[in-house]
């Protein structure tokens, strides 16, 4: 589990196509910090397996449906990437619980700067807009933020300076491709109360029978 919170703007530095996968050689002199085979480590909001560790370089594979799912395949040599390492039991969840697994991108859309942040608008997908609402969280490209408000097939997030200097959305321009993932939570809700829904509704059939 992850929690949204980028440890550090990472590279990529090699990209090798296996036919129905793609291999990533990534720098993250913080993430590969004490990083062993098998270990998790989130790039851009998916959550990748560490294959080889030497230095401050690791390399994941990446399979074909996560790279039809996200925007990975858009990755080239020399592209920058949001890091992060699996949050530990007990620490502090700065952010949100983010699980790694990419609903779905959507594209920057537009940036209306101000003098101490800057609002970005977003694309949304039509099956993802039920589950993002004003003030709750999503996740961009690994990043928790807080949804300022949410349209029909978009929605803005507000970025302090912090954010811009420290994140590849400091970087994105319009156009640009970003990986969502919705709070679990609203999903999980969503079939709870559908299943309930489905009860109720055999038991009256059964009355009614």
């Amino acid at each position: 589990m992850f929690t949204g919170i980028v440890e550090e703007l990472g590279e990529v530095t090699a990209v090798e196509n296996l036919g129905d996968a793609a291999r990533f050689r990534l720098r993250g002199p913080v993430v590969t910090e004490g990083a062993r085979h098998g270990d998790s480590i989130a790039v851009n909001g998916v959550c990748l397996t560490v294959v080889e560790h030497e230095g401050d370089e690791f390399t994941a594979d990446v399979m074909a449906e996560t790279l039809k799912r996200s925007s990975l395949g858009v990755l080239a040599v020399g592209s920058r990437v949001n890091l992060e390492r699996p949050t530990a039991v007990g620490a502090r969840l700065g952010g949100h619980i983010v699980q790694g697994h990419v609903d779905g991108t959507g594209a920057l859309l537009e940036r209306t700067p101000s003098e101490h942040w800057e609002i970005v608008k977003i694309s949304l997908p039509a099956e993802l807009a039920r589950y993002v609402v004003e003030k709750g969280s999503i996740t961009v490209d690994g990043i928790s933020l807080t949804v300022v408000d949410a349209g029909a097939d978009h929605f803005t997030v507000s970025l302090i300076p912090t954010t811009l200097a420290l994140t590849t959305l400091g970087l994105k321009k319009a156009g640009d491709p970003v990986n969502l993932e919705v709070d679990v939570v609203a999903k999980y809700v969503e079939r709870l109360l559908g299943d309930r829904a489905s009860r109720t509704a055999d038991r009256s059939g059964e009355a009614g029978a």
